[in-house]
């Protein structure tokens, strides 16, 4: 953090306890939360990842890419399973924890751009992400009468090791290599309207940190939707 950021950045999370999981963009908004004055606990699929407390999560580490010809139905219902079961089992004890305390906080879900438009992901995640954002919206109806306030964040593609990792050959080893990193980033820049930045983690942890801040007191049960205008400009995106 530069001398600026330590003398005059608003620690507007101070005081605030924040449970984040570190897969995609989460390990950005682990690191913003942290310097914003929160107290972080890290969930991760990956023991030597996540940087404090670990939480098994059971996600598969493949991607499942099928048309809906052939889809396997058992994989689908693993990624059901991981992403919205358990996406709703954290908003349910997360819940649970806040009440008691008096309510307040918020509850915020990462989805995708593939939770708002067809054509930008397979079939059983595309459905996941579709049901996490209806989630969102019910759960914050329910929630509301305590306080708390439930979003979920829907980015474009960012430059994570699994998006990085979709680039490469079937015989090659995960590879994050900056060839790598940038051909995914030049790929997003490609679809993205807005012409001139690249979507980053650390963007979609600006987004999470606004959500978490008293600065959206009163914004509840909304899709904040971080994609360059992919959503709003394209009618669909070939698999």
């Amino acid at each position: 953090m530069s001398w600026a950021e330590k003398t005059i950045l608003p620690l507007i999370l101070e005081g605030k306890d924040c449970y984040c999981h570190r897969r995609t963009a989460g390990e950005a908004t682990v690191r913003l939360f942290a310097r914003h004055g929160a107290k972080v606990v890290i969930a991760d699929v990956e023991d030597t990842l996540g940087a404090a407390l670990v939480t098994h999560c059971l996600l598969p580490s493949r991607l499942f890419i099928a048309i809906i010809l052939d889809f396997d139905v058992d994989e689908f219902d693993d990624v059901m399973r991981v992403n919205v079961r358990g996406m709703a089992l954290g908003i349910k004890h997360a819940a649970r924890a806040m009440i008691p305390r008096g309510g307040g906080g918020c509850i915020i879900s990462t989805t995708s751009v593939a939770g708002v438009m067809g054509g930008l992901g397979p079939h059983a995640y595309t459905a996941s992400k579709h049901a996490i954002v209806r989630l969102t919206k019910n759960t914050a109806c329910e929630l509301g009468r305590f306080g708390i306030r439930v979003k979920c964040i829907s980015p474009f593609g960012v430059a994570t090791p699994m998006l990085v990792n979709a680039w490469r050959s079937d015989n090659e080893e995960d590879d994050e290599s900056p060839e790598l990193v940038e051909k995914t980033e030049e790929f997003v820049r490609g679809l993205a309207n807005l012409k001139g930045s690249t979507l980053r983690a650390k963007d979609i942890a600006e987004a999470a940190l606004y959500l978490a801040s008293d600065e959206s007191k009163y914004v509840r049960g909304h899709n904040l939707v971080v994609d360059g205008g992919i959503t709003t400009s394209r009618n669909c995106v070939s698999l």
